[in-house]
């Protein structure tokens, strides 16, 4: 039993990593060195359904799949958890970024729910800076308090 706590902490420790990473990631790889791969999530420069943006999904799926790879072959529980947490918040990104913010399948669009309201609020607020040196939200599930808060205003009468 306390592996199995310890093994749940893991993953979720992992998991919460995650938006670390991602936001350091966002902010000073995407927005910095590799502008150019990030560059047409941006402007909608491209054509088709994929873009050079989504050349990220290699770099951050290659160390879960290590991890599982690890754990799977070595018996390494402890990379295994790691992989777990890493591919979890992998399909958290997908569900959030991909198809509910941006829409690539046309599902989960009305949602009026305070949390998702936000992060759609933050992420619309983070693409109005067409610039690799500006902008502000680099995160995914958690952005700046003040979007939760709006949701919360009174409208005015």
């Amino acid at each position: 039993m306390n592996n199995l706590i310890i093994n749940i902490l893991i993953v979720t420790g992992t998991f919460i990593g995650m938006e670390g990473v991602a936001w350091f990631t966002h902010k000073y790889i995407m927005h910095g060195l590799f502008w150019y791969f990030h560059k047409d999530h941006h402007h909608k420069d491209h054509d088709g359904f994929l873009e050079k943006n989504d050349f990220f999904f290699l770099i951050f799926a290659i160390p879960g799949i290590l991890c599982l790879a690890a754990g799977s072959f070595y018996g390494d529980i402890i990379s295994l958890c790691i992989g777990i947490g890493i591919t979890i918040y992998g399909a958290a990104y997908f569900f959030v970024h991909d198809i509910f913010i941006h829409q690539r399948f046309k599902i989960f669009r009305n949602s009026n729910h305070w949390y998702f309201k936000a992060i759609r609020r933050a992420h619309k607020m983070h693409h109005k800076h067409i610039n690799k040196e500006h902008g502000e939200c680099f995160g995914m599930l958690w952005v700046p308090f003040k979007y939760f808060l709006e949701n919360n205003k009174k409208p005015e009468i």
